[in-house]
C-alpha cells in the first residue's frame, strides 16, 4: 500500500493570514460589528464558529459564519502565500510513490480553491475538521503521517495513531509542539523531504 501523508492547510502549507484578515475586515464593515482581525488571525486553527462567537452574539454566529465563507473566495484566496518548503514537501511524497491528503479545519470548498490557486495537488481533501475529529479522516484514508502547525493537529495525528510531525510556522513554537506530543518537530517544511527520506529508510530497514 502506498504511503499516505496528511497535511494541515492554514499555516502548514499556506500562510492564509492576509486573506483571512481581509475577509474579517469586510465582514466587520458589512455587519457593523467590530472584529479585531489581527487578533483573529493570530489564533487560527479552531473552528470558524468559535472565532465568530468572540465578536457576534449567539443568535448571529451562524449567519456571520455563512457570510464569512461566502466572502472568502473573493477576498482571501489570492492573498495566500506558500510557506517555505510547501511545494517541495508535497513533491517529496509524490516522488516516493505516496499519496497526499489535506485534512483541514477550513471550509472544504474554500480549501479546494486554495489548493488550485497555489498549485498544490492533493489526492484527498477533507475540510471542516478539527483536532481529534481529523483523526477519523486520517484513519479513513490510511494516513501514516500527519503534518501540522497546531496543537490540535498533534491531537488529530494521535487519534489516528499516525506519526505527528509538527512545524513551527503557526502559533506554537517547537517546544510547545513537542510537549503536546509531536513525534518530530521541524522549523518549517524545508526540512520535511530529508525527514521523510529518513523515515522511509527506517521503515524499510525495520521491515527487512
Amino acid at each position: 500500500m502506498a504511503l499516505t501523508v496528511g497535511f494541515d492547510l492554514d499555516m502548514t502549507l499556506l500562510d492564509t493570514r492576509p486573506g483571512i484578515k481581509a475577509t474579517y475586515d469586510v465582514l466587520s464593515a458589512e455587519t457593523g460589528v467590530w472584529i479585531d482581525s489581527d487578533l483573529a488571525v493570530s489564533r487560527l486553527g479552531p473552528p470558524l464558529a468559535r472565532e465568530i462567537a468572540e465578536w457576534f452574539p449567539p443568535a448571529r454566529v451562524q449567519a456571520a459564519a455563512d457570510r464569512y465563507r461566502a466572502l472568502y473566495p473573493e477576498h482571501a484566496v489570492e492573498r495566500a502565500l506558500l510557506l517555505p518548503g510547501a511545494l517541495e514537501a508535497v513533491r517529496a511524497v509524490r516522488e516516493c510513490g505516496g499519496r497526499v491528503a489535506v485534512i483541514t479545519g477550513k471550509h472544504e470548498p474554500n480549501a479546494r480553491l486554495h489548493l488550485t490557486a497555489a498549485g498544490l495537488d492533493a489526492d484527498v481533501l477533507v475540510g471542516d475538521l478539527w483536532a481529534e475529529t481529523k483523526g477519523a479522516a486520517l484513519r479513513e484514508h490510511g494516513a501514516a503521517v500527519y503534518v501540522g502547525d497546531h496543537l490540535g493537529d498533534i491531537a488529530g495525528a494521535r487519534a489516528a495513531d499516525a506519526v505527528a510531525v509538527g512545524v513551527a510556522t503557526g502559533p506554537y513554537g517547537a517546544a510547545e509542539l513537542a510537549e503536546a506530543g509531536a513525534d518530530v518537530v521541524l522549523d518549517d517544511l524545508t526540512g520535511f523531504p530529508a525527514w521523510l527520506a529518513g523515515y522511509l529508510a527506517s521503515a524499510t530497514a525495520a521491515g527487512a
